[in-house]
């Protein structure tokens, strides 16, 4: 079984007798996995969120629920089964476990919660091997917004930013298919191929339809910039993602920002669609005392909820303003740290408002096959859900036309503005 989050991964952190890792509900298009929170079990063992269910056989309670009526399924089977005839040359009758899956498939849409899915056997291996490595794809990140398929952010340095798709597209289309009520995970899996190969779609933004094809590639993603801005003395520190190494590159940038000896620091997650939660506690710490709430993972009852707290870095010089840049592409735990510096007022966010990813996945095994269910969301330091709401900038600034033309940067503008002069 395993718990999904940001970001995916090997590498995890021990809870209980399962591993978990945390992240953010990522579809799986960049090189790089992410999801809402995910924690793989070792073998043999059976993860936390399962725990106090009578185990059988694979650890999953089987019992039968004596309140649900299934006769209308039964009379659908069997109907099925007794009318339904091949009308096409290469068509098959499904098999009695292929027709269980459609099944469970149908349960878990009803919930209609579009993190929540099952993966039939092959999709499951293919959902595996994406967490596992890296693959040919576009570079970009996905959901489903009032089920619509959307763009939360091409990646940088990708595929799809070169091909000219941008946050806040809508995906109507992938090689010419529909994609209404279709999931992120389906979605991925259409848009993943070989390396060289073309993916085309049809994009509507600002009412407009474009048709847009990406050449599949490794995605390699670069993971942050920094840099003094000598003329404000203002020292920007941009992170693209956030993955194992995050943690360690931000530390190194924050050593050359002190070094630096300005005392004006912008930290810019603007299209970052997150990745490991441990990183972003790590990066949050060194502006918040030990023991300071950063986030929490709030299991509704079902299980204890999870505290993450500052491990007490708070390194950053006295005197330093701070200024956290977002938009619509940031997502979970960029939305994790926007929220803690913003509730514990260490800095001051600028930009327009996150996405507002903020649940978490448990995965599960099931005969082959994988049920993705969503088990948590995440609360801000102040009591603040994350999902669907979002992170709110204290000075909000809109995304301009000269801004996607590369002639300006409004919100970075914004940002130096208010850390050299306090307005």
């Amino acid at each position: 079984m395993v718990h999904y989050g940001d970001m995916e991964s090997k590498e995890a952190y021990r809870r209980g007798r399962g591993v978990a890792v945390r992240g953010i509900s990522f579809a799986l298009v960049a090189a790089l996995a992410f999801g809402a929170g995910l924690a793989v079990g070792d073998s043999g063992s059976t993860a936390a969120v399962v725990s106090r269910i009578p185990l059988i056989g694979d650890g999953l309670d089987a019992t039968p629920d004596p309140s649900a009526d299934l006769t209308d399924f039964w009379k659908a089977w069997n109907a099925l089964e007794a009318n339904y005839i091949i009308t096409h040359a290469s068509s098959t009758l499904p098999l009695t476990k292929e027709k269980i899956f459609g099944a469970i498939s149908g349960l878990a849409s009803s919930y209609g919660d579009p993190y929540t899915v099952f993966f039939p056997p092959t999709e499951a291996k293919a959902f595996a091997e994406s967490i596992s490595g890296s693959f040919g794809g576009v570079g970009m990140e996905i959901d489903v917004r009032d089920d619509i398929l959307i763009v939360v952010a091409p990646l940088k340095g990708t595929p799809a930013e070169a091909a000219g798709i941008k946050a806040g597209d809508q995906i109507a289309a992938i090689d010419g298919e529909s994609t209404d009520g279709l999931s992120t995970d389906k979605a991925v899996s259409k848009i993943r191929g070989p390396v060289g190969t073309s993916v085309s779609f049809a994009i509507i933004r600002d009412g407009k339809l474009l048709d847009i094809k990406v050449v599949r590639d490794t995605i390699q993603v670069p993971e942050t910039d920094d840099g003094l801005d000598n003329e404000s003395d203002v020292y920007h520190i941009a992170l693209y993602q956030f993955t194992s190494n995050s943690a360690d590159l931000f530390n190194q940038a924050f050593k050359r920002f002190k070094q630096s000896g300005s005392r004006k620091l912008i930290i810019d997650l603007r299209s970052n669609p997150g990745g490991y939660l441990n990183a972003a506690v790590d990066i949050a710490s060194h502006f918040l005392p030990r023991g300071a709430l950063v986030v929490t993972e709030d299991f509704g009852g079902k299980e204890k909820n999870v505290v993450h707290a500052s491990l007490g870095y708070n390194d950053a010089p006295p005197g330093t303003k701070i200024v956290v840049l977002i938009d619509g592409g940031s997502a979970s735990a960029s939305e994790i740290i926007a929220g803690a510096l913003q509730d514990h007022h260490v800095a001051t966010i600028i930009g327009a408002k996150s996405f507002g990813k903020g649940s978490v996945q448990t995965l599960i095994d099931l005969d082959g096959g994988s049920l993705k269910v969503t088990v948590a969301r995440w609360i801000t330091p102040q009591g603040h859900w994350i999902m669907g709401n979002g992170i709110t900038p204290d000075i909000t600034v809109a995304y301009q036309k000269a801004d996607a033309e590369g002639k300006n940067d409004s919100q970075m503008s914004r940002a130096i503005q208010f850390l050299t002069t306090g307005e």
